[in-house]
Order: structure tokens, then sequence, then C-alpha cells
């Protein structure tokens, strides 16, 4: 008898119903899109704010000190100290590894080019290898510097590259080089000459210095095998209280708190173990990529948390409001059914089980459209599909059945009120 009486008023209250069930379909769509775009943003979010570079510098501990201490970026104590090129590669060997997506080694140094010292640039612009766990490697300052204006093409990994440069803007501008000119360097009784491949516009100091080839520079400067610094790009979790405290000193993390901080992809955490792998390295973050990286994903994430919430308010006014006009619609059968001896709990029960229902329906379409909507976002926004995540669906049916339960409150104290001896003669 339940379950006919259900069934009779979906039927006959068809067209109320389904305004019910398209406010949920909304209202669960818009949840659902949020949620998987907010769970699985994270990453997307790092990856299109790899654009304005490397996110964590590795010096040698000695050079680090001397730039914490003095300010000091060249001169006596900076630039004698070297890491190691073939440590380089070991970056992708740390626990946090697959989170390291671009680096290259940096190796500055100077020559002499028509009578007058300019400063070299030496790295890695392309950088194809195979590691020892078989992954197949392509990083280099290319990857890092993707917002340059290039006039020409980028220097590539090929050995018939070697002996090709790229020249500042700046410094092509003031000597009159363009694409395709030669260019003679000379340092330390060596002399070369190159070829400019390309003229790119850096927006700063790299305007007036020459892009290289790792290996050119340290032929020029007799420095085989040596990196002044290296420069990585890492996906990162945004840092908390743990994470600052580790920064300080992990020492005076607890264990329980050191597993934690080293097995979450906090940039300290990296910057730690980016430091066990490269000899006498000190990883530091570069802070203000690193902090609008932190506050743009948050701030993100808050975006669509306060959307989930502002759809769920919505939806539940609505039902209110639908659900409402549907029990004062119905006043005089409900005020039968109290007349016959129904319990208020028993109509009430009758009365969320049929909205419970239609919001069930509604919730599972607006599911599967909530998904449709969550890779349109991800297409637009991303270039790429958003991966969908199971537990938005516990969490959608709770925020389904909350939102129809609040949605009810003003039915059923309208019913509990209601009074079958008034309902009955029409008043």
């Amino acid at each position: 008898m339940f379950l006919r009486m259900i069934i009779k008023t979906l039927v006959r209250q068809k067209s109320k119903m389904l305004m019910i069930a398209f406010t949920v379909i909304l209202g669960v769509s818009l949840s659902t899109a949020m949620m998987n775009v907010m769970l699985g943003v994270g990453d997307k979010v790092n990856r299109e704010l790899k654009v304005y570079g490397a996110n964590i510098t590795v010096r040698h501990k000695d050079a680090a000190l001397m730039s914490d201490l003095y300010g000091l970026t060249e001169g006596l104590g900076v630039n004698d100290k070297f890491l190691h090129e073939e440590d380089v590669l070991k970056l992708k060997s740390i626990f946090w590894g697959f989170n390291i997506i671009d680096f290259a080694p940096v190796l500055e140094g100077h020559a002499v080019f028509k009578n007058s010292n300019v400063d070299l640039i030496g790295t890695w612009p392309e950088k194809n290898a195979i590691l020892a766990t078989g992954e197949e490697l392509h990083t280099g300052l290319k990857s890092l510097r993707t917002w340059w204006d290039i006039q020409g093409e980028w220097l590539n990994d090929s050995d018939s590259d070697k002996d090709s440069v790229m020249i500042g803007s700046a410094l092509a501008s003031q000597n009159n080089i363009h694409v395709g000119d030669s260019i003679t360097l000379t340092n330390n009784g060596l002399t070369k000459t190159f070829r400019v491949k390309a003229v790119f516009n850096d927006g700063g100091n790299y305007d007036e210095k020459i892009l290289m080839h790792l290996s050119d520079v340290q032929e020029l400067m007799h420095l085989p095998g040596k990196v002044s610094h290296i420069e990585v790009s890492a996906l990162t979790t945004p840092d908390n209280d743990l994470a600052r405290k580790a920064a300080q000193d992990p020492r005076s993390l607890s264990p329980e708190e050191y597993e934690t901080w080293y097995c979450t992809a906090y940039v300290s955490a990296i910057c730690h173990q980016i430091q066990e792998v490269i000899r006498d390295g000190v990883a530091k973050p570069v802070r203000q990529v690193a902090e609008s990286e932190g506050t743009i994903l948050n701030k993100t994430t808050l975006l669509m948390i306060l959307i989930t919430i502002l759809s769920s308010i919505g939806s539940a006014l609505a039902i209110s409001n639908l659900i409402t006009a549907s029990v004062i619609e119905r006043s005089q059968e409900l005020g039968l059914l109290k007349a016959l001896g129904a319990y208020n709990w028993q109509i009430a029960l009758l009365v969320l089980s049929e909205v419970m229902l239609t919001g069930l329906a509604g919730g599972v379409i607006g599911y599967f459209v909530g998904i449709g909507f969550a890779q349109i976002i991800g297409q637009t926004v991303f270039g790429s599909y958003i991966e969908i995540a199971r537990m938005v669906i516990l969490i959608v049916a709770v925020i389904l059945f909350l939102v129809t339960l609040a949605g009810s409150i003003p039915a059923i104290r309208y019913l509990m009120a209601l009074k079958p001896t008034e309902v009955l003669h029409g008043k």
C-alpha cells in the first residue's frame, strides 16, 4: 500500500516531480563537476604555472652560503664552486622524482667578444636520455623558458647542433647580430667560432647574454663536467604549518611528523631529497614562484568549494518551494490520511520517500551530466581530461541527501501543523 501510494503520487504530480528532479540534476551536476575538477586540478594548475619557470634552484653549498650571508650571486667564493653534471640526472631518482617535471643544469661563464666581455650561459637546451629505471627523459631549458620570444630555432640535442648559440635580444641589437651570423668567442687562450641559430627575448638579464650548449661553455671555461647551479621545476603541495616547521629544521620533527612531511610533496621535502642525491648541493625554493603556486591553487580550490556550497543552497531552496507547493496542493488528501488515523511521522515518511526517490533519479542523471561538465572544463581550460575521483560519488550522495532533507523541512513543518477538520472543510 505504501509503495502504491508513492507511485500514484509520482504519476499524478509528475510535473512537480520532474521539476524537483531537474533542480536536483542541476545542483548535482554542478557539484560533481566542481569537485572532480577541484580534486584533479592540483597538478594541472601547477603544470600551467610551470610556464613561469623553475621553482627550485640547486647550488653548491658554499656558493649558497655566500648568497645567503652577503647576497652574492657571483664573484670570489661563488663562481669557483661547482656541482657535477653527472649528478643532474639523479634528480629523477628521489622519492618524488615523478613530481620533477623539468630541470636543466646551468654553467655561467665569460668570454671576449669584439674586445668586450660577454656573459655565457651553458645549459641543456634539450636533453633526451634513458634512465637506469628504463624511463625515457625529455627535459631542458626550453621547457623552463616557454615564454621566450624566439627569432630562429631553439638549440637541440643533436651532435650537428654543436657550435651553435642563441643571442639575447639586447646583445644582438647592440652588435647588429642576426640569425645565421657567425661570432667568435675567446677565453683562456681558446678561440672558437659559433653560428647564431636564434635571437631570444627574455625580458630580463638574459637578454644581454649568450646561450650555449653546456659542453661548449665547459670547454671555453676549462671546466669539464661542472655546472654552477641547477634549475628545477617540480609539482608541489602548498605549504602548511608542518612544511614550514620542517623548512626551519627537519630534525625538529617527531618521527611521525617526519614521515608525513617526507612522504608529501611539499617544496621543502623535495628540496631535502634533492640534497640527498646531489653532492655538495643545497636546494632552495624560488619563493616567489613556489608561494604563488600554492596561493593560486588554494584560491582556485576555495572558489570551487564556494560554488558547490552555493549551488547546494540554491537547490535546497528550489526543492523547498516545490515540495511545499506539492504538499499544499495535496493538503486534503494528507488531511484525510490524518483523519483516518495516520500519524504525522507516517505522512512525513511518505512525502520524504517520494522526494528522495525523485532526488535519487535526478542525482544519478546529474552525476553523469556533471562528469561531462568536468571534462568540458578540463579540455577548455587545461587541454586535457579530468580524472574522475570515486570519492566524489559518496560526497555527492551525502550532499544530495542533506539538500533534499533540508528542502523538505518547511513542507514537513506544514504537515505537522495541518488540521484535518480544516482542510477537509476547504479552509
